[in-house]
């Protein structure tokens, strides 16, 4: 995936969003809801009713980039709807984007010391 940098403030719009929604509609939520500037250079996650397809929102100086996924099996990690807005790390996106549990994930062996 073409994406952000490292140092992107990443917001997810917790609950239910209305996958038919564009650019346009998005942007609207981002105002409404998330009370953002869609023009920031932030990154904006919207997850769709069955939780298996996550949309993204960025703008990047010159227009608005529309990223959309479908998972094949699964659901996308996503924090209660209560919760209204998540703040992300530019890693914890990139395991979202992947399909993997960014709130929890597992590591296989802890870093080794050097001598």
């Amino acid at each position: 995936m073409i994406g952000p940098g490292s140092n992107v403030r990443v917001y997810l719009a917790c609950g239910v969003t209305d996958m038919r929604k564009g650019i346009d509609g998005l942007s609207a939520l981002v105002q409404t809801t998330l009370r953002q500037q869609p023009t920031s250079g932030s990154v904006f996650v919207f997850r769709g009713r069955r939780g298996d397809r996550i949309k993204l929102l960025m703008w990047d100086g010159q227009g608005f980039c529309l990223y959309y996924k479908v998972l094949e099996r699964g659901r996308f990690p996503w924090p209660s709807v209560t919760d209204g807005t998540a703040r992300l790390t530019s890693a914890q996106l990139a395991m979202l984007w992947e399909g993997i549990d960014w709130r929890r994930p597992s590591w296989t062996s802890p870093p080794r010391r050097s001598a």
